[in-house]
């Protein structure tokens, strides 16, 4: 991989207060399988392979996030796929990943105090929330977790594994402790900006501390951009039953 990519810049993390006080457009758009997706574009459900209670073995997004997902992936270098390993997530999924990650942190360092825990367990994952008006990012369908491979089907080195609570896991961490020998590093460090750099232009925005989080249309991205206003509240899984309801009016 070459290093033509630019440096990916630091940013600050969310100030959530600010984050849930954006106002939600509530677009109806609905979710659509990235399954489907053409060869540059491959899908692995990740929480559905661990197991996790409530996981779908599908990675559900909305259809804008679709359409700009393919443009990320069309844009990489021939021979490598962008990889989708989470989207639209059930509220349950993201209940016991917030309590998961929490109780781990109080195990490892029983010293933290209820303010420092939540802080930490937010740096990776956001809390709960079915709120109308202040949604889990990953309960509206514009929230995405990606990364690379190759024409094999085999993972980039991307510095830290999915999903891995350090902070290695910081988007730019290799920008602010420089690579120099080390290859695996260097390696990281470039395909951390090839990522960065086709979903930033394909509209993302990327949360800080996890160089797989991007969003689209949520209050995170509403946020780093500045905008007014987001587009998308909670989303649902469509079911029969809803299906039904809809269609005898």
């Amino acid at each position: 991989m070459t290093s033509s990519n630019p440096p990916i810049p630091s940013r600050v993390e969310p100030e959530w207060s600010q984050v849930s006080s954006i106002p939600i457009t509530g677009c109806k758009s609905d979710l659509v399988p990235t399954s489907l997706a053409p060869a540059c574009l491959r899908v692995y459900p990740a929480y559905a392979r661990l197991g996790i209670p409530g996981a779908v073995n599908e990675c559900l997004v909305r259809r804008e996030v679709y359409r700009r997902l393919l443009q990320a992936a069309r844009a990489l270098p021939d021979g490598l796929s962008l990889v989708v390993m989470d989207g639209w997530r059930p509220w349950r999924v993201q209940q016991y990943l917030f309590e998961t990650l929490y109780q781990s942190l109080k195990s490892h360092d029983p010293q933290l105090e209820e303010t420092q825990l939540l802080a930490r367990t937010r740096e990776f994952v956001s809390l709960p929330s079915r709120d109308p008006h202040a949604p889990s990012p990953h309960l509206t369908g514009g929230a995405v977790d990606v990364t690379l491979c190759d024409a094999d089907g085999l993972m980039l080195e991307m510095g830290t594994q999915f999903d891995e609570a350090t902070p290695i896991s910081h988007t730019d961490y290799f920008e602010c402790h420089p690579p120099t020998s080390d290859s695996q590093t260097l390696e990281a460090r470039d395909n951390r900006r090839l990522l960065y750099r086709v979903m930033i232009e394909a509209g993302f925005t990327n949360l800080p501390s996890e160089w797989w989080h991007f969003d689209f249309g949520d209050q995170l991205w509403a946020w780093y951009r500045g905008e007014s206003q987001a587009l998308y509240g909670p989303a649902e899984m469509d079911s029969i039953e809803s299906l039904w309801k809809r269609s005898l009016g």
